[in-house]
């Protein structure tokens, strides 16, 4: 008999992550002892269950301005190598425990260079705690393998230096690159030079595009930066109608199988979805788009990779053959080398579903 599809079983099912943000994922305990370390007095509780609720009540306005404020508090506590190897290696752990196999995950180093830190220590400080992390969940019978995204802040004019950083230590680690921060009045094609670094390296890229601004940020990552995957994108659901034909663009990422990192939490949280009922997460899946389910700030918005596959499922009636779907569709749009890709699909994600089915 399958196993009954709960939040328990999805925990033990494989999954792969692609949109997760090293700064919104801490333990909120480490927060406290990093800073406490660090001597930063900004934070805005002095315990635990103080500072997760503050955090998720901010998460939880209805402002993505808001929601972003947040993360002043976890960059503030990553701004020493000793901070950035330590949140590196329980991210990974923590994923690993909660039955990640593969996760891709993100982080700006430019922010860790507040206090003089070297951006390519902040890499290697990160890369170091994601190898280590992986050691200490393979030894603990929970194996898993994490990419690094670096991202460049699209406010900032740093996305050269960052795209050279990930050509740099794609071998040691670095899975690609990404552009985050707001949307609005910064477009993915600003600054060309950086995608001329990553177009002659071959470099993989995901962007974050249609979350706070529609379907041009789309096309403009799709086209500007030749992203390869969305980061969010849910404003394609613009162009795809209830009833009728498809808009251009929706057509497009349908034919062209893009995948989109959907996070339909913080999603929710930020303001662009009354509801996870009113989410479209579940009719772009229906559709044929590549729907991928992701966490984006485990911290801010109190969820895990189960937590978000079990309430999606929970509230469309999504069998296994979905999630099994999702997880499938996430583990072919990985920045893994073929020989990777077909191993986390055939000899992982495939037998572990196997099992519960």
């Amino acid at each position: 008999m399958p196993a009954e599809l709960t939040p328990e079983s999805i925990r033990r099912a494989p999954k792969v992550l692609l949109h997760d943000h090293l700064d919104g994922g801490l333990r909120p305990a480490t927060v406290l002892e990093l800073a406490d370390e660090a001597g930063y007095r900004g934070l805005p509780a002095d315990d635990e269950d103080g500072l997760a609720r503050w955090l998720r009540q901010a998460a939880d306005s209805g402002s993505l301005d808001r929601y972003l404020e947040t993360f002043a508090h976890t960059v503030a506590v990553l701004q020493r190598p000793e901070g950035l190897h330590r949140v590196a290696r329980e991210c990974a752990v923590d994923l690993a425990a909660d039955g990640v196999v593969h996760a891709e995950v993100r982080y700006a180093p430019e922010l860790s260079t507040q206090r003089g830190l070297p951006i390519e220590a902040a890499v290697e400080a990160m890369l170091d705690g994601f190898a280590a992390g992986c050691r200490e969940a393979a030894a603990a019978g929970t194996p898993i393998s994490v990419g690094a995204l670096l991202c460049a802040m699209r406010q900032e004019d740093r996305w050269a230096e960052v795209a050279s950083l990930v050509v740099r230590y794609r071998d040691a680690g670095v899975a690609g690159f990404d552009l985050a921060g707001p949307e609005d009045g910064f477009p993915p094609d600003r600054l060309p030079e950086a995608i001329a670094v990553l177009d002659r390296a071959g470099a993989r890229r995901t962007v974050h595009a249609g979350e706070a601004a529609g379907v041009a940020s789309i096309r403009a990552a799709l086209d500007g930066a030749g992203a390869e995957r969305i980061g969010h994108g849910v404003r394609i659901a613009d162009e795809v109608p209830d009833d009728g034909p498809l808009g251009p663009l929706a057509q497009r990422v349908l034919d062209e199988e893009v995948p989109l990192e959907v996070a339909p939490s913080s999603n929710v949280q930020t303001g662009a979805y009354p509801s996870l009922a009113e989410h479209p997460v579940d009719r772009l899946h229906r559709l044929g788009f590549a729907v991928t389910v992701n966490t984006d700030n485990r911290l801010m918005s109190g969820v895990s990779a189960t937590s978000e596959l079990a309430d999606v499922a929970a509230t469309f009636g999504w069998s296994w053959d979905d999630v099994q779907r999702v997880t499938e569709r996430a583990a072919a749009a990985a920045f893994l080398d073929d020989c990777a890709r077909r191993r986390l699909l055939d000899d992982v994600v495939r037998p572990g579903f196997a099992a519960l089915r």
